[in-house]
């Protein structure tokens, strides 16, 4: 395996068979890594949640090895963490942004029972770019594209995604997509859903179609009006932050610490 990307590495907040109570299961985005969450996984653990932050498969190395791995790779490891949580904590929630918050969709989608609710930070379900429908093709033609990473209004943030975008990985994104647009109905547990306001990744209608697709009778949307895409690592961290800890608490019945 290539060698990680500085900060890249998996983390969570416990030892195996030590926590109880509450977990967060935190997932980060396409071609990004587990430093666009270190610091909001890190606040909610001073919160006394049980946090798992996964590195996805591909992830945090270079865009040549994520060329090898698939949507279904992401989501297993998706599972999988959540399945580390649940053999310690009585309840879960996950929280994911922009392909975490898919594979969280995903997760509450077939899994339901094993969350007590989701909370995503401009989550992607969909893209009117028609560039995208050659990508099937594309992928086959040339390996990579422009970067989508480090979309911030902060200077001074980098999420440390890759400079490329592999093209074999993003066919797969787009399956992912299509396969949690059109199990929306299936997600039933509360949802909070993070948007930013100006967004040149992901497009905050893809927070609507969330919202209006899901089952779910409890289902709330912030608006982020001084964030771009990477809102965790931007000028609206703190708020994030503050208001899913509040949200796992809600729904998991969790006492404040």
């Amino acid at each position: 395996m290539a060698e990680l990307i500085a900060g890249a590495e998996a983390w969570s907040s416990y030892s195996p068979g030590s926590a109880t109570g509450t977990g967060v299961l935190v997932l980060h985005g396409f071609t990004g890594n587990p430093v666009s969450l270190r610091p909001l996984a890190e606040a909610l653990a001073a919160e006394g949640f049980a946090v798992e932050l996964p590195r996805l498969p591909g992830h945090g190395t270079t865009w040549q090895e994520m060329q090898r791995t698939t949507w279904q790779d992401w989501a297993g490891e998706a599972a999988a963490a959540l399945d580390r949580l649940r053999a310690v904590t009585r309840s879960r929630v996950a929280v994911g942004l922009s392909m975490g918050g898919t594979l969280a969709l995903h997760l509450a989608a077939t899994r339901g029972a094993d969350l007590a609710g989701i909370a995503l930070v401009n989550p992607s379900v969909h893209s009117a770019d028609t560039r995208l429908r050659a990508v099937p093709v594309a992928k086959y033609l040339v390996p990579s594209a422009s970067s989508i990473g480090n979309d911030i209004a902060r200077p001074d943030g980098d999420e440390r995604a890759y400079p490329r975008v592999p093209l074999r990985a993003l066919a797969s994104l787009l399956q992912l997509q299509r396969r949690v647009r059109a199990d929306l109905g299936l997600v039933g547990v509360p949802t909070l859903v993070f948007t930013s306001r100006t967004d040149h990744v992901v497009h905050p209608s893809n927070s609507t179609m969330v919202l209006d697709g899901i089952a779910a009778a409890d289902a709330e949307q912030v608006w982020l009006e001084r964030s771009y895409h990477v809102a965790t690592l931007d000028y609206d961290a703190e708020l994030i932050a503050e208001r899913t800890a509040a949200f796992v608490r809600r729904v998991t019945g969790a006492a404040a610490r």
